[in-house]
C-alpha cells in the first residue's frame, strides 16, 4: 500500500495480507462506478496529433478534431536543471533501510575509455555481455563521464519489453522536450526527434535488425550506447555500430570483488572456494556478489552462535549446534537463490513469492506492506538487492537472471495464482484511486500487466477497467493497448458485455489516434453494436462521434489519392494508329520492323491509308481491312481521324510489336517457324504498317493531291448534271410518247445510297474487273436509234449484291398502249466494255457522266 497516497496504517493492516480493504468491499463484478469508487472520476484532456482526446473513465474516451486557435506552439527543450531532475527520476528509487554500499567497477577501465572515446566522436556502440556481466554498472560510469559531451546531455532509456522503436521515440521526445499532455503524431514526432543531440544510454535492448535501424535513422544526431545480451538480434550490416564485448573477470579481480562485498580479507579456504567458483561461473560479477552475500550470512550465523552463551533449557526444542556453519558447496555457489532465500526474513521471502507470480517483476516497495501484510515489508527490497537476487531495470527492480527458475524449482511458484489474484485486486483499487497520478501508474506498468495476465477473468476485467484510463492519461500507449486487449478478452470470458463494449471503444479511439482507420472502424462498430444491445445511449453517442471522424478521415484520404482509371483497349485499326498530341501523356508501341526504314513511315493521322489494299501489298493479319463484297469498292482514305480523348491520367496503348506474316509454304524447321512468327526484317510481300510519327506534320505527294482534286471535280460535275436532268424532267409534256418512255433497268441495290456518300466522296472507287457484266444499260428514247449513243460509253453502277440475270439484258415490252407503270423494253442493248477512265449512267432521258480516275 502506498503510504504517500494518504492512507493510514490501520487500513494497511486491515487486509490481513490477502488484499487491500477497498477491493474487499467493492462489488465483485466490474462496473462503471469502479474507477470512481475512491473519489470522483479522473477526467484528463490530452492533445494527440490534430485531435483533442478526453480520457473519460465512465463512458469511454471522447475524441474530436483540434479546434482552431488551440494549437500548441513548438515545445522547447528542457534546461540543464530540468534534465538533471528528469535523469534522477529515471533511476531506481532510493530504498528504505540501511544504505547499500557501492560496488566497485573492477577491470573495466579499458572498456570504459573506449566507450567514452567512441561516444565523444558521435559513434553508436553496442555493449554485448551475458546477464550478470556488469553492463548496467558500466553504463553508470559512462554516463558520469559523458555528461557534457552532447548539447542535450545524457538520456537514460530502458528497452526491456520493447520490440519496436515507436514507444522509445516517444519516451525520448518526452525526456528532452517540455511537452506535457501532448503526444505528437508520427510525422511530427520524427521531425522533432531529428533535432535531438544527446548521448542515449539504452539498457536491456531487446530489438535489432530493421527495428534498430529505424531507431537510428530517426535520430541521426544521437550517439547510442546499447547494452544487450548475446542472444539479442544483431544489428544490420548497414548500421555501422561498433561492437564492444564484456568478458568475465580474472581471478584476482574476483577475489577483490568478493572481499569488498564481505568487508574483510578472505581466508585461505575461502580464497580456494572463490577460485573454484570463478572457474564454474566464468568470472561473472553477479556470481561473486551473491557469493559475498552467502559469506556474510555465514558470518552472521556463526557470530550469533558465539554470542549465545546461555545453554538451551530443558524444555526448549532448539538443539545444541555441534559446530560452525560450513562454506557453501560449489553447486550452491553456482545456483545460490535457494540458499540465499532461506536465510532472509519472512517478508523478503513473501516478496519473492509475489515476484515469481508476476513473472519476475517486483512491485514498488510502497506496495509490499499491503501485499505481504507486514508494516515493515518495504525494507525487504533492500535486503534482496544486497543479496544479489534483484537487479535494477529502469525505475524498478526485477529478479536477477536465473533466480526465478531456481526459486520455482524449490516451490516458490506453487501459490502463483493466489499471489497474482491478490496483486490484481490491489492494483485495481490503487490505479482507480483519484489521488494516484497517471505517471506513477505508468512506472508500475510491468507489474500491473503481469498481475493482469495471471489473475482470473473477474479480477482481470476489474483491473483493466481501472488501469486503462491511467495508462492513456500517462501517454504510455503501448501499455494502454495491451491492457485493453487483455481486458476485452477477460470481459468476454466473464460475460460482461458492458465492459467489453468499453474496451472495444477505447481500442477504436486508440487506433484512430494512431492513424489505423480500418482497425478503428472495426473496433468502434463492434462497440456500437454491443452498446446498442444494452440500450446505452451515452456510450452509443460517443462511439458514433468517433466513427464519424473515421469516416471523415477515410473520405479525405480517398480524395487526396484518387484511384487509377484505366481506359478500355482500342480495336485493332484504332490501336494501330492513334493520334497522340504533344500535351497527352500517352505511349503507342509501334512494330519493330517499321522503325528500320524511315522511308516507310507515314503520318499517324490517317488510319485509312494504312488499311487500304493494293494489288502489290497485303496488310498484316494483325490489322485486317474491312471485307469487300462483289461490286463494292475498297474503303477510301477519309479525312484525318479526330484524336481519341485521353483522360488526365497516363494511358498506355499497346499494338503488336512484331507483325505476323504468312508465307506461301509452311515452315518445316524450328528456326523457320521462329523466323515466320518473329521476323527480324520485314518481308517484301507483307510490308509492316505505317509507324505513327506524332511530331511530324502529314506529308502528301503530288499524286495524292491530284486524286483528291479529280474526285472533287467529279463530284461537282455529277451534282451539276443531276440538276439539269431534274429541270428537264419537270418541263416535259404530260402526254407520254407513243412508244413509251425509255427507262433504265436498274437492279434493286442501285437505289441504295451512292458509294460517294458512303465513303465521303474524297477518294475514287476501285476499278471493277473487265469481265464483270454491266450493272446498268442505256435505252434510247422515242425517235432515236436503238443502238448506243455516239460518243458515250455505257457505264455500270456498282451493286452490293450480284443479280441472278445479266444486268445488260432487257425484258421484252408488250404492244399495248403505254401506261404509267415502267416496263423494260424488248430491244436489246449493246453493252460496251467499261473503261477505267469514266462511266456513264442514264436516268430518264438524260445520261449523267461522272469521270472518275482511279490510280
Amino acid at each position: 500500500m502506498d503510504r504517500t497516497q494518504g492512507q493510514n496504517e490501520r487500513d494497511e493492516q486491515a487486509a490481513g495480507g490477502s488484499a487491500p480493504p477497498a477491493p474487499a468491499s467493492a462489488p465483485a463484478s466490474p462496473g462503471p462506478a469502479s474507477p470512481g469508487s475512491a473519489g470522483p472520476a479522473r477526467v484528463i484532456t490530452l492533445t494527440a496529433g490534430d485531435f483533442t482526446l478526453t480520457v473519460n473513465p465512465v463512458d469511454g474516451s471522447e475524441i474530436e478534431p483540434l479546434r482552431p486557435g488551440t494549437e500548441r506552439a513548438r515545445p522547447a527543450k528542457r534546461a540543464a536543471a530540468a534534465r538533471a531532475a528528469r535523469d534522477t527520476a529515471a533511476r531506481p528509487p532510493v530504498l528504505p533501510g540501511p544504505p547499500i554500499p557501492a560496488r566497485p567497477l573492477l577491470a573495466r577501465d579499458e572498456e570504459l575509455e573506449r566507450l567514452v572515446r567512441l561516444l565523444g566522436r558521435g559513434r553508436s556502440v553496442r555493449l554485448t555481455g551475458p546477464s550478470g556481466s556488469g553492463r548496467s554498472a558500466l553504463l553508470d560510469a559512462v554516463a558520469a563521464q559523458c555528461a557534457g559531451v552532447a548539447p542535450d546531455g545524457v538520456v537514460r532509456l530502458s528497452g526491456h519489453g520493447h520490440q519496436q522503436p515507436g514507444e522509445l521515440l516517444h519516451t525520448l521526445y518526452a525526456t528532452v522536450y517540455e511537452a506535457p499532455r501532448e503526444r505528437p503524431e508520427r510525422d511530427e514526432l520524427l521531425a522533432r526527434v531529428r533535432d535531438i543531440g544527446a548521448v542515449v544510454l539504452l539498457d536491456d535492448l531487446e530489438m535489432g535488425g530493421s527495428a534498430l535501424d529505424e531507431l537510428l535513422r530517426a535520430t541521426p544526431e544521437c550517439a547510442y550506447l546499447l547494452a544487450a545480451t548475446p542472444d539479442t538480434k544483431a544489428p544490420s550490416d548497414d548500421s555501422h555500430i561498433e561492437e564492444v564485448f564484456l568478458t568475465g573477470l580474472a581471478k584476482p579481480d574476483c577475489l577483490a570483488l568478493l572481499e569488498a562485498g564481505v568487508g574483510r580479507p578472505l581466508t585461505d579456504e575461502e580464497a580456494a572456494w572463490a577460485g573454484d567458483l570463478r572457474f564454474a561461473s566464468e568470472g561473472l560479477p553477479l556470481r561473486f556478489v551473491q557469493a559475498a552475500a552467502m559469506l556474510r550470512q555465514r558470518d552472521e550465523l556463526n557470530h550469533s552462535d558465539e554470542d549465545d552463551e546461555e545453554e538451551p533449557g530443558v524444555f526448549e526444542e532448539r538443539p545444541r549446534d555441534s559446530g560452525a556453519v560450513p562454506l557453501p558447496t560449489l553447486a550452491e555457489g553456482a545456483a545460490p537463490a535457494e540458499l540465499l532465500a532461506s536465510r532472509v526474513s519472512e517478508s523478503a521471502r513473501a516478496a519473492l513469492r509475489i515476484a515469481c507470480a508476476l513473472g519476475g517483476e517486483l512491485p514498488h516497495h510502497a506496495h509490499l506492506p499491503a501485499l505481504v501484510g507486514d508494516t515493515h515489508a518495504d525494507t525487504a527490497v533492500a535486503e534482496l538487492l544486497a543479496c544479489g537476487l534483484l537487479t535494477p531495470v529502469g525505475t524498478r527492480y526485477r529478479l536477477a537472471a536465473g533466480v526465478a527458475r531456481q526459486l520455482e524449482d524449490v516451490g516458490y511458484g506453487d501459490t502463483a495464482s493466489e499471489e497474482a489474484r491478490t496483486a490484481a485486486r490491489h492494483y485495481a483499487w490503487w490505479t482507480g484511486h483519484a489521488s494516484v497520478v497517471p505517471e506513477r501508474v505508468a512506472a508500475e506498468a510491468d507489474a500491473v500487466l503481469s498481475a493482469l495476465a495471471g489473475a482470473d477473468v473477474v479480477a482481470a476485467a476489474v483491473l483493466a477497467r481501472t488501469a486503462a484510463p491511467a495508462f492513456a492519461a500517462s501517454l504510455h500507449w503501448e501499455a494502454w493497448e495491451r491492457v485493453l486487449r487483455s481486458g476485452a478478452e477477460a470481459a468476454r470470458k466473464a460475460g460482461e458485455v458492458a465492459e467489453q463494449a468499453y474496451f472495444h471503444h477505447e481500442l477504436g479511439v486508440l487506433a484512430l489516434c494512431e492513424g489505423r482507420l480500418d482497425r478503428a472502424r472495426a473496433e468502434l462498430e463492434t462497440s456500437i453494436g454491443l452498446r446498442g444491445a444494452l440500450a446505452d445511449k451515452r456510450g452509443t453517442v460517443a462511439g458514433r462521434r468517433a466513427l464519424a471522424l473515421v469516416v471523415d478521415r477515410e473520405t479525405a484520404a480517398a480524395t487526396a489519392s484518387p484511384p487509377l482509371r484505366l481506359e478500355a483497349p482500342a480495336t485493332a485499326p484504332e490501336a494501330a494508329t492513334v493520334a497522340t498530341p504533344a500535351t497527352e501523356a500517352a505511349t503507342v508501341a509501334t512494330p519493330a520492323a517499321a522503325r528500320k526504314t524511315p522511308a516507310t513511315r507515314t503520318p499517324a493521322v490517317r488510319p485509312a491509308a494504312a488499311a487500304r489494299t493494293t494489288p502489290a501489298t497485303r496488310p498484316a493479319p494483325a490489322l485486317p481491312a474491312p471485307p469487300l463484297t462483289a461490286g463494292a469498292t475498297a474503303a477510301p482514305a477519309g479525312p484525318a481521324v479526330a484524336p481519341v480523348p485521353v483522360f488526365s491520367e497516363a494511358v498506355t496503348r499497346m499494338t503488336p510489336v512484331v507483325p505476323v506474316t504468312q508465307g506461301s509454304q509452311p515452315p518445316t524447321t524450328l528456326s523457320a517457324v521462329f523466323e515466320d512468327a518473329f521476323p527480324m526484317s520485314p518481308k517484301q510481300d507483307a510490308p509492316a504498317p505505317a509507324a505513327p510519327v506524332p511530331a511530324a506534320p502529314p506529308r502528301r505527294d503530288a499524286g495524292r493531291r491530284k486524286l483528291v482534286l479529280l474526285s472533287a471535280a467529279g463530284a461537282l460535275t455529277a451534282v451539276a448534271l443531276g440538276t439539269v436532268v431534274s429541270f428537264a424532267m419537270s418541263s416535259s409534256d404530260a402526254e407520254p410518247p407513243a412508244q413509251g418512255p425509255a427507262v433504265s433497268s436498274t437492279p434493286e441495290p442501285f437505289r441504295t445510297p451512292s458509294t460517294a456518300q458512303e465513303t465521303g466522296g474524297n477518294d475514287p472507287a476501285s476499278e471493277q474487273p473487265a469481265t464483270a457484266p454491266s450493272a446498268d444499260a442505256t435505252v434510247p428514247a422515242a425517235g432515236t436509234s436503238a443502238g448506243p449513243v455516239p460518243g458515250r460509253t455505257p457505264g455500270r453502277t456498282p451493286s452490293k449484291r450480284p443479280s441472278t440475270k445479266p444486268a445488260n439484258s432487257q425484258a421484252p415490252t408488250s404492244s399495248s398502249p403505254p401506261t404509267n407503270t415502267q416496263a423494260p423494253t424488248q430491244e436489246p442493248t449493246e453493252t460496251a466494255a467499261p473503261t477505267p477512265t469514266e462511266t456513264g449512267t442514264v436516268t430518264g432521258t438524260a445520261t449523267a457522266t461522272s469521270p472518275v480516275v482511279t490510280p
